[in-house]
């Protein structure tokens, strides 16, 4: 018998999975909610852009959810045991890069630091750095395009190198403070394998390729002439961050003694290499080219796969495409959205004032509406837009709303209008040549709201596929650990085999319904209308009859 553990880093909580290699079948599982700040994220309620996370939650919740799902395995599983554990994987949110001493310590773990939010991971979601995202953007299209052709000609202020620089200019003591900046994918396989210097810490692919312009095309990272044109202060840093970046091919290291004491594990079991949740996501799943996942949470990743002995179009929006990000051999795509569940969230919490139960109240109440029934039409930018405009200055719309509109009927609208972002994810895909011929879902929503995912499926066109774990981003890094352990220890020898025997799909799926798809190919053709009006893509589109198209499309739905 041999067992793997995936440890997944979400936006609020950490979770930890045990895993039978030989089947898959998960057998203990446990939650830590972040205890610091407001559902585990630090905020400001003076500026919507910052979300920080702290350091001390990352390790707090890695040794109580690896503790707890242990025990909860030894009930579950009367074959298991601790010394079956053969290796340990680890995905995480991105970009999420943390300023880090000399000794690979996190500075808000420092007394001094620990109440300054600088000091903290920049957690993916912190959009504080647009303006430094913007002046990336430009040099590198002046100076260095093939930087950003690989991310869709534009760098977003989420991602790495704008986050460091935005701490430079607002926060230089944090900033001179941080020897050198570390990924929180990359920084947990170095905890758990004792690395004490940073310039020793194995870097992913994964992280370092979408959200740090590394590409072995250009020997690693962007040069110091670039970054000095941005700030000498980059130039230098780049020399204390890292020349090689590595896929899951790798392992990260060993099991120190210590934290094989704190997990109640063996000493000296494989520790993968790190990535983002959706990448092992896809793993999770067993993705091959011509399979879309999308990770359905507080927002979205859209991935997909091409090999590598094929030539992929530069495709303008995305947010990047890397060779070896998501499964060796391959070049990863990924897209996304900036919010999806986070938009339903707020209009619950925040307009509605409501708790949780509502959104189960809403969706009863919205499937009995019909496509366009409502009248309303949504834009799905509540937090910017990620693919395919990649613009977080971006914010949300709701048009067509008059005096009887229902709080269901604006919650359809939302949906709708997340479903109709994820469609141009998809047709951005399609018109560059990436092969899309199956769609298949994972996370929270996936698993929950099967209103929701009809209403994708009618809106997209495509069956939407659920992935057969509830937490497909914990079990991919649990295969990545079987990997990276290998056959001789119960493992495998590389990830076809792999994902063949430990992941699958469910039974249940969702077929798109063609009177529906219809009506939203009508609705879709609006959407991209204000998508491309209000985006910035066209100028001088007329207008005047929207809200008339809108009223005739909800006359036609309303009739018995």
């Amino acid at each position: 018998m041999a067992y793997t553990i995936g440890v997944d880093y979400g936006t609020n909580s950490v979770r930890a999975l045990v895993v039978d290699t030989n089947n898959g079948k998960e057998v203990g599982t446990y939650v830590f909610n972040y205890p610091h700040g407001h559902q585990g994220v630090i905020i400001d309620p003076k500026d919507h852009n910052l979300a920080r996370q702290h350091p001390a939650d990352y390790l707090a919740g890695l040794e109580t959810s690896v503790r707890e799902a242990l025990k909860l395995a030894a009930q579950n599983d009367a074959q298991f045991a601790p010394e079956n554990v053969i290796g340990i994987g680890v995905d995480t949110t991105g970009s999420s890069p943390i300023p880090v001493d000399a000794n690979c310590v996190p500075l808000a773990i420092h007394p001094h630091h620990k109440n300054n939010p600088n000091a903290m991971c920049w957690l993916w979601k912190d959009h504080t750095s647009v303006e430094e995202a913007g002046k990336i953007t430009d040099l590198a299209l002046e100076q260095r395009p093939q930087y950003v052709a690989k991310c869709g000609n534009t760098y977003s202020s989420e991602w790495f190198w704008a986050k460091i620089w935005h701490c430079l200019n607002v926060d230089p003591k944090v900033f001179h403070a941080a020897y050198s900046w570390v990924e929180l994918s990359d920084y947990i396989p170095a905890v758990l394998s004792g690395v004490k210097n940073p310039a020793n810490i194995k870097r992913g692919i994964c992280a370092a390729g979408h959200k740090a312009l590394y590409c072995d095309e250009w020997n690693g990272l962007p040069d110091k002439e670039f970054l000095n044109m941005l700030s000498p202060e980059l130039g230098r840093l780049r020399d204390r961050l890292y020349d090689k970046a590595y896929d899951l091919n790798e392992s990260a290291g060993l099991l120190t003694k210590e934290w094989a004491v704190k997990l109640g594990l063996p000493e000296g079991i494989v520790i993968a290499i790190g990535a983002f949740d959706v990448h092992l996501g896809c793993i999770g799943v067993g993705i091959k080219e011509g399979v879309v996942v999308k990770a359905m949470g507080t927002s979205t990743c859209d991935c997909g796969v091409v090999s590598n002995t094929k030539k992929v179009a530069d495709i303008p929006g995305i947010c990047g495409i890397v060779n070896g990000s998501i499964l060796p051999g391959f070049y990863g795509l990924e897209a996304g959205q900036s919010a999806v569940g986070d938009i339903f969230k707020w209009f619950v919490e925040v307009v509605c004032k409501g708790q949780d139960s509502l959104h189960g109240e809403l969706t009863k109440e919205m499937a009995a509406l019909k496509p366009g029934q409502s009248g309303l039409l949504a834009l799905d930018w509540n937090n910017g837009n990620r693919t395919v405009l990649v613009d977080q200055r971006l914010t949300g719309l709701l048009i067509g709303q008059t005096l009887h509109s229902s709080q269901a009927e604006i919650y359809r609208a939302l949906v709708e209008a997340t479903a109709f972002g994820a469609r141009a994810i998809l047709e951005r895909f399609k018109e560059y040549g990436v092969p899309v011929t199956d769609v298949v879902c994972c996370g929270g929503i996936a698993e929950k709201n099967a209103v929701l995912m009809q209403i994708y499926a009618d809106a997209t066109g495509y069956e939407m596929k659920v992935s057969r774990s509830p937490q497909t981003c914990a079990l991919g890094s649990a295969v990545a650990a079987a990997v990276a352990a290998g056959s001789a220890k119960g493992g495998y020898a590389d990830f076809p085999a792999a994902m063949a025997k430990m992941t699958g799909l469910k039974d249940v799926t969702y077929k798109p319904i063609a009177e529906n798809v219809d009506i939203y190919n009508e609705l879709y053709f609006l959407y991209m209308r204000l998508h491309d009006n209000f985006g910035g893509v066209t100028k001088g589109d007329d207008l005047s009859l929207f809200m008339k198209q809108l009223i005739n499309i909800k006359q036609r739905q309303s009739k018995d």
